[in-house]
């Protein structure tokens, strides 16, 4: 029995070992980027989608002093652990929240929708209280997930873009509607706009763009003129 007790003892030492090994939220990915940075003008934070925004039209961020903190494959509450991190501690004047595709994939387990919204609404929280402007946007269409068949995440991601832009208007927040102009009849992406169906291409960027950029320039023009009353 004693020996019993050692060794329990011993694998929970090991099991404490190694969560203390790994950074579940990976604040490491840009801890050493976020001490270079001083006062962008706007972050985008996101998942993949945004993270391979910036390696596929760099210029769009780096000719209007924006930053990047998308993390491949993260889901909204690893991108709530780590807002002060990425975003707070930055000090932008605006951010623009993009995440749930992954929630919805279910990359770190089943969450219910009213929880991904629930973790949106408190990285907006935190940016208001912290003096930064949000922007909310829509998940991208998706008819499927390459990762992980079968979950039908269409009908999933119309529901959550409903209860966000309800939430925007309600609290007068910007909302970004990525997914209208790129989505077919059935929630799937536009073919021209995706190679996987989930991730845009460079026209599916385009396509963003075009969409983002006015409203985040009216954010800034509004943020700024808050700051020099």
């Amino acid at each position: 029995m004693k020996k019993l007790f050692f060794t329990v003892l011993a694998l929970a030492g090991l099991l404490c070992a190694a969560a203390q090994t790994q950074d579940w939220a990976n604040f490491g990915r840009f801890e050493q980027a976020n001490g270079q940075v001083r006062n962008p003008k706007v972050v985008l934070m996101g998942n993949s989608i945004t993270e391979l925004w910036i390696k596929t039209h760099p210029d769009f961020f780096a000719a209007r002093g924006y930053v990047s903190r998308g993390i491949s494959g993260q889901t909204t509450s690893q991108m709530l652990v780590r807002f002060r991190a990425d975003v707070i501690d930055l000090h932008p004047q605006v951010v623009v929240i993009c995440g749930g595709t992954n929630d919805i994939a279910q990359n770190n387990g089943y969450i219910s929708l009213p929880h991904i919204f629930g973790n949106i609404v408190s990285m907006v929280e935190l940016a208001r209280a912290n003096g930064i402007a949000p922007i909310l946007c829509s998940l991208l269409p998706a008819r499927d997930f390459g990762w992980h068949k079968g979950l039908e995440p269409a009908p999933k991601i119309i529901e959550l873009n409903r209860m966000i832009r309800a939430y925007a208007a309600q609290e007068k927040i910007p909302y970004v509607d990525y997914h209208t102009p790129m989505a077919e009849p059935d929630g799937g992406m536009i073919a021209a706009y995706t190679g996987d169906g989930v991730h845009p291409t460079e026209a599916g960027y385009d396509v963003m763009e075009a969409i983002v950029q006015p409203v985040i320039g009216a954010a800034l023009k509004h943020t700024g003129s808050k700051r020099h009353k």
